[in-house]
């Protein structure tokens, strides 16, 4: 789906687009640019290459409205599985340690889930975009550099958890900007007294526009370069 004010370029548009498993958001980008012949586009909000979903692009004067874009709230599903973690928290990197699930209840579960609702402190994932020292976090993590990360305040508005196929549990939260949903998987296994992984993310919302009235990246491309009279 795109939002249009102009037929002309340079007005630009928004764009949703429900990104693809494995496909970086740059790699988003880079795809509609090419194809479509787009000079000027940007994306507002990033996510990881495991993560599929909302994502949103500008184009041309549109692109003045990123900032807002990125600073919308944002609604998430996904599932982790507890009893194993991995340096990224998520499937890019290996198992590197196994923990106990046997202890965990359903009441513990929701527990660790409340404590991780409202207005929180977290510490991002070292596999992060986060800079420090002008250089992304995840490149560090990479090298096995040591780095000192600052907590940053966060508002998770919504953690439901579904926990009917335990250890894995399926989840939905509705947070600020700036949280990370690796974190909160993170710390639930650490508030469990075990360990846990994210398996799945998709991010359904963003601010008011839903993934539900996304397009896959190859039939916009598809409509636009018929739009545009490109061959």
């Amino acid at each position: 789906m795109t939002e249009t004010t102009s037929n002309t370029p340079e007005e630009g548009e928004v764009i949703l687009l429900n990104k693809p498993l494995i496909w970086t958001s740059f790699d988003a980008v880079n795809k509609i640019k090419k194809a479509c012949k787009i000079k000027k586009i940007g994306h507002a909000g990033t996510l990881d290459p495991l993560a599929t979903g909302l994502l949103i692009l500008c184009t041309g004067k549109k692109t003045k409205e990123i900032d807002a874009y990125q600073g919308a709230e944002k609604e998430y599903t996904g599932k982790l599985v507890l009893g194993k973690t991995t340096p990224s928290v998520d499937l890019e990197t290996t198992f590197n340690a196994e923990y106990p699930v046997d202890h965990i209840t359903h009441e513990l579960l929701n527990a660790a889930v409340q404590q991780l609702t409202g207005t929180i402190e977290q510490y991002p994932p070292i596999y992060s975009a986060v800079k420090m020292g002008g250089e992304r976090l995840y490149k560090k993590a990479r090298r096995g550099e040591a780095v000192e990360i600052k907590p940053r305040t966060v508002t998770v508005s919504v953690f439901e958890i579904d926990d009917t196929n335990f250890p894995e549990v399926s989840f939905r939260i509705v947070c600020s900007k700036g949280t990370y949903i690796r974190s909160l998987v993170r710390d639930v296994g650490m508030l469990v007294q075990s360990g846990a992984y994210m398996r799945e993310l998709c991010r359904t919302r963003i601010g008011d526009f839903w993934l539900k009235d996304a397009d896959e990246i190859d039939d916009f491309v598809k409509r636009k370069r018929e739009e545009l009279g490109i061959n």
